[in-house]
């Protein structure tokens, strides 16, 4: 079996994000494999012991990459700060073809243009894939994940997660997908204080969960419990259609969301002091007039940092992509960019930006307390960017850890395998499996 069917058999998909199906990034052409472990947003430290536990198994996912696609080398890219914990420098060889790349210690660096850019000195035309950069990127715990598939025959059923933000001691724990965050907590001595919300993500993109329900996803890199009052959780709850009206109005055209906006500093054709000065009723009638909408990375510092006039440009240009979204619109350029020339005067210090977002207080090393197992587990159907993943299994089964219950669809989708032992129930979107006492 080929590396690119043995990644779609796993189930894997990106460490964090949207959650891509992996296997369907291996593609002819790229001469660079750029590995992501600049751990983006503050509090979070999943990537970073996952580096220092189980660095030989992410180098044998990489290699296995290399050779599959024949691709002559890889960048290991992490920040300057988790270079030094590791006790390791810039240009080190890791392994044959990998060599580790350090990065500045700023935000957004793990935003995929952003990275590949300072890694590699390309940039990926706006609205491109990397790949026609001649790029594939991955995230370090996603070459784990192909590294256990290839060596060990084990399907992606486990999790690594940091558990940060107001807790005693934050910590990096390991757990089968579809563990209920209650549980989680609940065995971990996790409490969330009132007047406080749990994220699932970091600070700046991470979403608004409801611990009660939520469970542990594929893409799930950290749990953060912030104070509602910390600017971090503050902007998760702004209207984006009050933003609209208040941003056409209020809006002093000064231009620093545009003059700060990371991929506008990269070359890319976004500039979101147009966009909140654009009537959202003209915008509706033509929204050709806001396409360069899609190309924001939405990470923030236009609202949090950039902006005098307390107005949202990510909540309006959110509004935006949602309205491209429903016309099936995307801006797509065949001409190549270049950073400004001040880019690397405007890049914001991560302390810096973890003192804007009201979360510095917060920011200890996580500890790693190991792996953890669950007596239920609630395994989502829809944990991937595609079609959602078809239950194969029926109410009563009982199954163990590494089993499949769910074939992947049609067209771009993804098999799941069960966490834990024990007895199977189906409900429509999610298969929810019970540990049977003996």
């Amino acid at each position: 079996m080929e590396l690119k069917e043995i990644m779609k058999e796993a189930g894997i998909v990106g460490g964090g994000g949207a959650g891509f199906p992996s296997y369907a990034k291996l593609a002819d052409g790229a001469d660079v494999l750029v590995v992501n472990g600049a751990e983006c947003e503050p509090l979070l430290y999943t990537d970073y012991v996952l580096l220092q536990k189980e660095l030989p198994m992410v180098l044998f996912g990489i290699q296995a990459v290399l050779e599959y696609a024949n691709i002559p080398a890889a960048l290991l890219c992490v920040k300057e700060h988790t270079a030094k914990r590791l006790r390791l420098t810039d240009g080190t060889r890791l392994a044959e073809r990998v060599v580790l790349k350090t990065l500045p210690d700023v935000y957004p660096m793990g935003d995929e243009i952003s990275l590949i850019y300072q890694a590699t000195g390309r940039v990926v035309k706006p609205g491109n894939l990397p790949i026609t950069a001649g790029v594939i990127v991955y995230n370090v715990e996603t070459l784990y994940n192909v590294a256990a598939m290839v060596k060990f025959s084990k399907p992606l059923t486990m999790k690594w997660l940091t558990i940060g933000g107001n807790v005693p001691q934050p910590i990096v724990v390991r757990v089968p997908v579809g563990t209920p965050v209650s549980l989680l907590f609940e065995q971990n001595s996790i409490e969330v204080p009132e007047a406080h919300t749990v994220l699932d993500g970091g600070p700046s993109m991470g979403k608004v969960i409801d611990p009660e329900t939520a469970v542990v996803t594929k893409t799930t890199k950290g749990y953060l419990i912030l104070a509602n009052n910390t600017p971090a959780i503050e902007s998760k709850f702004l209207d984006g259609a009050k933003s609209i009206a208040r941003a056409e109005t209020a809006c002093c055209q000064c231009t620093r969301c545009t003059d700060m906006c990371p991929r506008n500093l990269l070359g890319y054709p976004l500039e979101p002091h147009k966009m909140v000065r654009t009537a959202k009723g003209a915008a509706t009638v033509m929204p050709e007039m806001v396409l360069s909408a899609t190309l924001c990375c939405g990470c923030g510092i236009c609202e949090t940092l950039a902006c005098c006039q307390g107005i949202s440009p990510r909540a309006v240009i959110n509004e935006y992509k949602a309205l491209l979204a429903k016309n099936k619109l995307r801006y797509v350029s065949k001409t190549d960019v270049s950073p400004a020339p001040e880019r690397e005067y405007r890049m914001v210090p991560s302390e810096r930006w973890a003192s804007v977002l009201g979360v510095a207080k917060y920011d200890a090393v996580a500890k790693y307390i190991g792996e953890q197992t669950y007596p239920r587990v609630e395994i989502l159907l829809r944990q991937h960017i595609g079609a959602p993943s078809v239950a194969i299994v029926q109410d009563g089964d009982i199954v163990k850890k590494g089993d499949k219950i769910a074939e992947s669809a049609e067209g771009l989708s993804l098999p799941q395998y069960a966490s834990i032992d024990g007895r199977v129930s189906v409900y429509g979107d999610k298969i929810i499996i019970d540990k049977v006492n003996e």
